[in-house]
């Protein structure tokens, strides 16, 4: 008779058996498609099924939710009018003021224009940059919606509701594309705008006696000039250039300002209206010393603008040097 031990082993081996060894690309293959189980991956195709349902349904809820929250932050919102303006916005409430045309773009930090007037290879980046940034005042339909609603305001004449303001720069001569914008006479033009502020009001120097002290003498007798020949006139931001040292002013030369000296108040408040352009003013730099770098600095006034150059608010600097 088997002993005890002997029994035991025998009823091990009754229950175990060596498993089945399989190569290594025939179990690779069984992992993905079990034809005994008729399972891909381990899983059957009703299990497949389930999973399939689930993650549709999940992924459908949450894709309505995800939708139904954004239908609903919409409804807050107003295309054309900010969610935050003014002091509640990041931009602020005082504009900055930029100028065209612009150095090269791979110089993007660079604020010199620099050319030499004899040479139209030379000084044509600088007028063919001019007539891509005007092309939108002489060509209204590349302005979404500008044409039906053009106004030719005035004054005492202000926009209607949903209508804009021409800005009409066909008879800013010297400064257009017809007379390359003086640059072939080394008497360049360069144009000015006020960034546009949604909402904002201009308080303007509007009485002659009430003009702060630092702004430049000229500007105080233009002024007066306005306010004895032109009263109407005297709601407009004020813009002034000047060479920022004695040696930069005795360079530049005499300036004529294009089609005045400032931005007409009727422009302002910006609302976004459909087809708004920002008003310009074309700066002739008459007769600027050549072959010496000249700094200019160009300053908008009005009560409500500050003076930063540091931060860029409120005045532009850039230099003009004409070989």
């Amino acid at each position: 008779m088997p002993t005890e031990a002997e029994q035991s082993i025998d009823a091990f081996h009754h229950y175990y058996t060596h498993p089945v060894i399989i190569a290594q690309k025939k179990s690779l293959w069984k992992s993905i498609w079990d034809k005994d189980e008729k399972s891909v991956l381990g899983r059957t195709a009703s299990s497949w099924t389930k999973i399939g349902i689930f993650y549709a349904v999940f992924y459908g809820i949450l894709a309505a939710l995800v939708a139904i929250c954004m239908w609903v932050f919409f409804q807050t919102l107003d295309p054309r009018i900010p969610k935050w303006t003014l002091n509640k916005s990041i931009i602020g409430t005082n504009p900055g003021l930029g100028f065209r045309p612009m150095p090269p773009s791979d110089n993007v930090e660079s604020t010199l224009i620099w050319y030499q007037g004899t040479d139209y290879n030379n000084y044509k980046y600088w007028t063919e940059s001019l007539n891509e940034f005007l092309a939108v005042y002489k060509i209204p339909g590349l302005t979404p919606g500008r044409g039906q609603n053009i106004f030719n305001c005035d004054y005492n004449q202000p926009p209607p509701k949903g209508q804009v303001c021409d800005v009409d720069i066909k008879n800013w001569a010297p400064c257009n594309q017809e007379n390359n914008y003086s640059y072939h006479r080394s008497s360049p033009c360069v144009f000015l705008k006020l960034n546009k502020i949604y909402g904002w009001v201009p308080e303007y120097y509007n009485d002659s006696q009430a003009l702060p002290d630092g702004m430049p003498d000229q500007l105080k007798k233009f002024i007066k000039s306005e306010e004895t020949t032109a009263k109407e006139r005297m709601n407009t931001i004020w813009i002034s250039c000047e060479g920022e040292n004695p040696a930069d002013e005795e360079n530049l030369g005499p300036i004529r300002y294009i089609p005045t000296q400032g931005f007409p108040g009727y422009f302002y408040p910006y609302q976004n209206s459909e087809g708004y352009l920002s008003p310009l003013v074309a700066i002739h730099f008459e007769r600027p010393t050549q072959g010496i770098l000249i700094n200019i600095e160009c300053k908008a006034w009005a009560k409500n603008i500050i003076h930063d150059r540091k931060d860029r608010i409120g005045s532009v600097h850039f230099e003009l040097l004409i070989d």
